[in-house]
């Protein structure tokens, strides 16, 4: 591949709903183009950015990946990412690296909740966007329908630039609304000049004179010529769209069906007029040696600098790290900087890659999105590559947060560390994976954006890694204490021949108010009962004894052990003694102090289309959640926040639960708040699940 200066590079993310054809869009880019002889498709498994064994079989996409075309002596690295909500990580880094976006919007279905996510993502990273209808070859795709859902939910910006001829109930053609001319669609994607059909000429004359409203408010200059003119010229609508689309406060509509290449051309020319190049966007940077901004913002004669956006881990091709030069001109002899991890980075080679097959180049510009090979073990997504000289971090991506979750355990013992080490790896490529060890519970946690994820990273690592995982409901972090005061005595008296053991401790039982201490210990033993020596060999007794209540075997907290007597033996005492002697007094004092379980209680912020509100909060009252309140989202017009605190283990499963109810548009989040008492029912529950559960040997793992 050639290499390209900035001002003739687009970076553009394809996003949109689950299936909506974004693969599909960049294998006819691909295939128009001249990148391959025959379009592949996702069903045959052969397009080029799912390559993913999992790709293949599931036939949709689970990561991002980039497809580098040549178009009108521009290059066009084109973003194709999943559209499922599990992957949105993926969507999000895509997003970051790109200057444009083109949102994929069904013409059958119509705008679907996955459209709406990505232009609250292009608002929330400030990315220009345009929509491309698909599938408008289909007899039932809706061309006005569609039009009239994009201005319902986007507002006036909403700019479409082309309106469907058809014969026969065939897509043949379209009129440009700029250039007020048809053209009919030829084999492999050519155009043709046609006439504009008559029943279109007046609607034609209405929606252009609708575009030139639109393009006059851009600019005053403009405002004033169109109120002179009537009229704005071929080039002065142009300029007002490119510039318009910049801003964001135009989103040009174009239409087509990539499956057979129909408005594929148009899409490539209106990517390439009215998206941004890389230099028309900003980027900033800290020098870290001085603190000081650096702006980058993609000039070829600045400081030499890249950031990581994704890094793929392929069991052919090894590690590669996709970068996006943020200033300068990275070439192969270069020797840069990772800051954060403090290391040297040769570079050797400099590649462009097209799904997962890498092509060498010899220098990347500003702008430009390539890979690189070899880079340290400690060098991942999100690092900064500057000079050793000047070094520099941009700020890293934020991506969201993985809240469902499951427990695993090794299919196979002896595993454990192997998969550990495998988990990482997946985690180095998808930044939405979390391994979280809970060793307060002796389990293992997955962290994911969803089952469905959660299930594919567990493909994986049987696929890729051999190693197998089984996935299983967690379990919740219950707590144990008292509500009452007990006075007990615990005594160990074992005579065997020789040495005997004995210990005797007599101890009261009661709250300490301080749940965030397993206990608390005191001791007011008076005339030597007991000796000094012996109080540590009762507090280890304790701290062993907490582990594990007497209850339901969870942790105990907030509990008050006040030693006050007891007596020893001048030959046989012990600490083992004391120490046994402690454990017994602490289960018949706790068990006689009114023990209760406290279960984990969290903050839970759900946000969902206002018609939903009541579905939702009808489902956390059946959760047991007390909603806290709701409030208006200000980012996102038509959304409320709800906001309650719910246990814990009301939690599992809440995210498939929240995409049934809401068709896919609601999130949520939660952080734990603090420990409540269970009510009387869980607390039976739980503690025959846990008798039953360690009657099993069932958490040996």
């Amino acid at each position: 591949m050639n290499v390209y200066t900035t001002d003739k590079i687009r970076n553009v993310v394809l996003l949109g709903h689950g299936g909506t054809g974004k693969t599909t869009i960049a294998e006819a880019m691909a295939h128009l183009t001249g990148v391959t002889s025959r379009m592949g498709n996702v069903t045959d498994g052969n397009t080029i950015s799912d390559f993913d064994k999992e790709e293949i079989k599931r036939k949709f996409s689970i990561s991002a990946s980039v497809v580098p075309i040549e178009w009108n002596k521009m290059k066009i690295n084109v973003l194709d990412t999943p559209g499922y909500f599990d992957f949105v990580g993926e969507a999000y880094e895509a997003a970051a690296a790109a200057d444009g976006a083109v949102i994929i919007v069904d013409g059958k279905s119509g705008l679907q909740v996955g459209a709406q996510k990505a232009w609250r993502l292009c608002d929330d990273k400030n990315l220009p966007r345009m929509i491309f209808l698909t599938s408008m070859d289909l007899e039932d795709a809706n061309y006005e329908r569609c039009i009239e859902q994009l201005k319902e939910a986007f507002g006036t910006g909403i700019a479409p630039l082309q309106m469907p001829i058809r014969e026969g109930g065939k897509l043949t053609g379209y009129v440009d609304i700029v250039k007020q001319a048809g053209f009919a669609y030829g084999d492999k994607g050519k155009e043709t000049p046609c006439d504009v059909p008559a029943a279109l000429a007046g609607e034609l004359e209405d929606v252009r004179a609708a575009l030139m409203e639109t393009a006059a408010e851009t600019s005053e200059e403009l405002m004033d010529t169109y109120f002179e003119n009537g009229e704005l010229s071929e080039e002065e609508i142009a300029g007002a769209l490119a510039g318009g689309c910049a801003e964001g406060t135009i989103v040009p509509v174009l239409i087509g069906s990539p499956v057979q290449l129909k408005g594929v051309a148009g899409l490539l020319n209106a990517i390439a007029a009215y998206l941004p190049a890389p230099s028309q966007r900003t980027l900033k940077g800290q020098f870290t040696k001085s603190g000081e901004e650096y702006a980058a913002d993609y000039k070829d004669d600045g400081e030499k600098t890249a950031y990581i956006w994704k890094t793929m881990v392929d069991p052919f091709i090894g590690k590669y790290s996709l970068i996006k030069v943020g200033s300068g001109v990275i070439r192969g002899e270069d020797t840069l900087f990772d800051a954060e991890e403090g290391t040297d980075e040769r570079l050797g080679k400099v590649y462009v890659i097209r799904g997962n097959k890498p092509e060498e180049v010899a220098e990347l510009h500003a702008g430009d999105i390539g890979a690189l090979t070899k880079l340290s073990d400690t060098c991942g997504t999100g690092d900064t590559l500057s000079t050793k000289a000047n070094p520099i971090v941009f700020p890293k991506a934020e991506l969201p947060q993985p809240y469902t979750y499951k427990r695993y355990r090794a299919v196979k013992k002896g595993d454990e560390d192997k998969i550990g080490q495998c988990l990482a790896r997946l985690a180095a490529e998808d930044q939405t994976i979390r391994n979280v060890v809970d060793a307060e519970n002796h389990q293992s946690l997955l962290y994911g954006m969803g089952e469905q994820h959660l299930d594919i990273i567990a493909s994986k690592l049987k696929e890729r890694y051999k190693v197998e995982i089984e996935l299983v409901e967690p379990r919740v972090a219950f707590k144990e204490t008292i509500r009452g005061n007990s006075d007990v005595e615990g005594k160990h008296k074992k005579q065997s021949g020789g040495h005997g053991q004995y210990g005797h401790v007599k101890m009261r039982f009661s709250p300490s108010g301080n749940q965030n201490e397993a206990f608390e210990f005191e001791q007011v033993v008076v005339g030597g009962t007991v000796p000094k020596n012996y109080f540590p060999a009762v507090e280890k007794g304790l701290t062993e004894a907490v582990q594990a209540g007497p209850l339901a075997a969870y942790p105990v907290v907030g509990v008050k052990a006040t030693l006050y007597d007891g007596s020893y033996h001048p030959v046989d005492s012990s600490e083992q003694a004391f120490k046994t002697a402690t454990h017994k007094a602490f289960k018949e004092g706790f068990l006689k102090a009114n023990p209760i379980l406290l279960e984990p209680i969290v903050n839970l912020k759900v946000v969902v289309p206002n018609e939903y509100t009541g579905d939702v909060m009808g489902d956390l009252n059946k959760r047991r959640g007390r909603v806290l309140g709701m409030n208006p989202d200000h980012d996102h017009k038509g959304f409320t926040i709800v906001e309650a605190e719910i246990p814990q283990l009301e939690i599992y499963g809440y995210g498939t639960t929240l995409r049934s109810m809401t068709g896919g548009s609601g999130d949520f989040s939660f952080e734990f708040v603090r420990y409540e008492q269970a009510p009387q029912d869980i607390q039976e529950k739980q503690i025959k699940a846990r008798a039953d559960m360690l009657n099993e040997n069932a958490d040996e793992d």
